[in-house]
């Protein structure tokens, strides 16, 4: 699942960040209004967090163009306010919920997860590929009867492929759409996690579902075999 983070305060921003990829999610951040509303019109999130006290164009203004542009992902806002009239005009402007600082980390990543299952931006629908099983809603891989444990890395990557079966998928995109679009680190991190993901959807059952085409990208195969 994709989510943008809209917020000025950069050490809460990039706590935010580790926080929510270390629990599986692709996070991108912008840290003022106008950086947001740009990012969110280019790119496909399935979540934004957005705070409202915000440089250049606060959140609810950017919330309000969001909705009028027809962007249907899930809004979070956040504030340093405390007040009914403060979510009200939250709720107004478009925003799905509201969580006003300081807040439970379990609790806004618990009220993103329930948005996701609100707005529909992530089908509960599992994807299966042959006995292959990728189960996004419970988090869940196997093959047949057989659990296979995954890492939140290893498992967004599987995720992606799943939902391409048959396709080869470029190393760049996984970067993109798996770590975030200003990834500026080594680029074989991915065939690191695509080797620990084939170690275990494949080694222990004989089979070769998950493929690398060289100077190209990966491809899972649509039967899962």
């Amino acid at each position: 699942m994709r989510v943008l983070v809209v917020e000025d305060e950069r050490r809460l921003a990039a706590a935010l960040q580790r926080g929510l990829q270390s629990e599986g999610f692709t996070v991108d951040v912008a840290h003022d209004g106008p950086q947001g509303l740009w990012m969110a019109c280019e790119h496909d999130y399935d979540l934004i967090v957005l705070d409202i006290m915000l440089p250049g164009l606060n959140g609810y203004r950017v919330c309000a163009r969001l909705r009028a542009a027809g962007n249907e992902s899930g809004i979070l806002m956040l504030t340093a306010k405390d007040g009914e009239y403060d979510e009200a005009e939250a709720l107004d402007t478009g925003a799905d919920d509201f969580l006003s600082k300081p807040f439970s980390y379990l609790v806004l990543v618990a009220r993103l997860r329930a948005l996701a299952r609100r707005t529909g931006r992530r089908g509960p629908q599992a994807l299966r590929l042959g006995d292959l099983l990728v189960d996004p809603a419970r988090h869940l891989c196997s093959r047949g009867e057989t659990e296979i444990r995954l890492t939140a890395r290893e498992f967004a990557v599987l995720e992606y492929l799943a939902r391409r079966p048959g396709e080869v998928v470029p190393k760049r995109e996984i970067l993109e759409q798996v770590w975030d679009s200003a990834f500026d680190g080594d680029p074989n991190v991915v065939e690191v996690h695509v080797s620990a993901v084939r170690r275990k959807i494949d080694a222990p059952f004989g089979r070769s579902s998950l493929e690398t085409v060289r100077g190209v990208g990966y491809r899972l195969a649509a039967d899962g075999g």
